[in-house]
């Protein structure tokens, strides 16, 4: 073993060992390796202050796999801690050691990249700035709950409401001792989960696992009215990092926050039942104005159509309905409480309603039912003449019988008097 004084400040063992044939296996092919060369001036001269420690990229082929250690034993295993140099060298050299609290033990295993690490700091995660993924996803196969009911079924899981809006429920189920961001708290990993149901049928997920999605909308299912033949879906995600500079920051797909506390999962919760049941109504609409092509089509090729008056009222109330629920049922254009008390929760509101494009949906939709308003009042103009082409010819056909009669009359009245 080489020893020198300088040498010892830098690195804390240098061990001689057998070949690299001894720790392999016969069946191992030639082992190809970057080496670091700590270059002599003379074999008795004292040895050059070594580089600092740096990252060494090994392409190694089995996989070195790092187990987490407290901190180096003094017996030190060769074996364990180990980094081949060269083939032709037949030594193997511990790993440099300064000041350093942590270590890694490596394993041969498939192929992977690592790196060696000379700062102790960087060996572990900061706990600080981990980030927690909660998943979000909302539901809408109904078009109306009753949300009593509900309630007086779930009394140990509701939240009572902190605003005067009545037309939500929070339900919160799972084992928990306190709300989230209490004591540090946090959805993310916990069996808590909350789920936000809406009176004009949407349901908002928090924290709920694939396989648990059904057992829940079966709960709101039992007080549903108006179920749908097809269900819709929408998937977002929510991320806490309590060391994020600023309160909130989008991604894609994402939003990241300091905190996820109730304040929050309501106004979120708020933005996505509108976004799913938007999309429902805007696909409904979809469908009229779909009819409607069809109509004009036939209309370009025939010059009339054949739509039975009774069918275009019922799209006259379909319409109609469609947009009443989308202003009122909804509530589109009212600003959640919880936003209009804080400008943290606002902040939210306002960039979730943009990154789901609530307004430009609905200027679409209210363009599209502009445009099957259109052709319903040309429908029913034509419908309307029609019925009074109809009435003009009966009229016509009641005067030309009524001047038949009296001709006749009069000619039976004239032969009897020439008789």
């Amino acid at each position: 073993m080489w020893r020198h004084p300088s040498f010892d400040a830098q690195m804390k063992t240098v061990l001689l060992l057998r070949p690299l044939s001894y720790y392999l296996p016969p069946s191992t092919t030639r082992f190809k390796a970057f080496r670091t060369v700590f270059t002599l001036s003379n074999p008795v001269s004292p040895l050059r202050t070594p580089p600092q420690p740096r990252s060494v990229s090994l392409s190694l082929p089995k996989t070195l796999i790092f187990r987490r250690a407290s901190h180096y034993s003094s017996n030190f295993n060769p074996r364990d801690h180990s980094f081949v140099f060269g083939s032709d060298w037949n030594f193997v050299a511990g790993k440099c050691i300064s000041s350093i609290s942590s270590a890694h033990t490596l394993e041969w295993n498939e192929p992977v990249a690592c790196s060696e690490v000379g700062d102790g700091n960087n060996g572990g995660v900061s706990e600080e700035g981990t980030k927690h993924s909660i998943p979000v996803r909302a539901y809408f196969f109904s078009t109306s709950v009753d949300l009593r009911s509900l309630v007086e079924q779930n009394k140990p899981n509701f939240i009572p409401p902190i605003s005067r809006m009545t037309n939500y429920v929070v339900l919160r189920f799972g084992n928990i001792k306190s709300e989230p961001h209490a004591s540090g708290a946090s959805l993310s990993g916990s069996d808590c989960c909350y789920m936000v149901v809406f009176q004009y049928g949407s349901i908002v997920l928090f924290n709920v696992r694939d396989h648990e999605v059904d057992g829940y909308l079966k709960i709101v299912e039992r007080h549903a009215s108006g179920l749908l033949p097809e269900m819709r879906k929408d998937e977002y995600e929510v991320r806490e990092k309590p060391t994020l500079n600023t309160w909130m920051q989008g991604g894609l797909d994402y939003i990241m926050l300091q905190y996820l506390n109730i304040d929050g999962i309501r106004t979120i919760g708020s933005v996505l039942g509108q976004s799913i049941a938007l999309d429902y109504y805007v696909r409904q609409v979809d469908g009229m104005v779909a009819e409607f092509t069809d109509i004009n089509r036939g209309m370009e090729k025939t010059g009339t159509f054949t739509m039975e008056r009774k069918k275009l009222f019922q799209l006259v109330g379909k319409a109609n309905s469609n947009l009443a629920d989308v202003i009122l049922k909804l509530g589109l254009f009212e600003r959640s409480d919880i936003a209009w008390k804080d400008a943290k929760y606002a902040q939210i509101w306002e960039y979730l309603r943009d990154e789901f494009e609530l307004s430009q949906r609905f200027a679409s939709l209210d363009f599209k039912l502009k445009f099957v308003e259109h052709n319903i009042r040309f429908l029913q103009e034509i419908l309307q003449n029609r019925k009074s082409d109809f009435l003009e010819w009966l009229i016509i056909i009641l005067i030309g019988a009524e001047i038949l009669i009296s001709v006749y009359d009069i000619a039976h009245k004239s032969a009897i008097a020439s008789l």
